[in-house]
């Protein structure tokens, strides 16, 4: 029975551990001065997944992310509410351009970080990667999202 129990739980696992990469995505940002950087993202495209985003996250790999999709151009404002890691937010349009990017968010603050203009999604990354990378407005981002993908030339 144990051995059963164990080979059970054991199989539930190596489940568990399948889905949650199939979570992750290769994400593309082709800078103005042609430099590709890759990321591998979870996406946030439902309502409970971009409530949760990277809340109580302690660490994030510097090339790792969480890619929030709002599904069409809008106004859109993210907090660091139960976040204790800092991060870079980059608000992407519709097209895949990068249209302003807050760095160095205030972990655990409540304050509202407004995309400025009607953006397609937010990337976020960990704090200081834009300068980091040399990222910056009007870079391409690459995702199946956008229409395109890594491999894109």
């Amino acid at each position: 029975m144990r051995i059963r129990l164990a080979l059970m739980a054991l199989i539930l696992a190596l489940a568990f551990g399948a889905c949650a990469n199939s979570d992750e995505h290769a994400l593309c940002i082709r800078t103005l001065g042609g430099e590709t950087f890759e990321f591998e993202v979870e996406l946030a495209d439902s309502p409970e997944a971009r409530r949760i985003g990277l809340m109580h996250r302690t660490e994030l790999a510097e090339d790792a992310g969480m890619l929030f999709d709002f599904d069409q151009e809008q106004p859109i404002a993210m907090w660091m509410k139960n976040t204790p890691l800092s991060l870079d937010m980059v608000f992407i349009g519709t097209g895949g351009r990068i249209q302003r990017i807050a760095t160095n968010t205030e972990p655990l603050s409540l304050t509202r970080i407004a995309s400025g203009r009607p953006a397609r999604a937010v990337l976020e990354v960990p704090a200081g990667t834009s300068k980091r990378l040399g990222i910056s407005v009007g870079d391409h981002v690459l995702h199946p999202i956008f229409g395109d993908s890594c491999d894109a030339g």
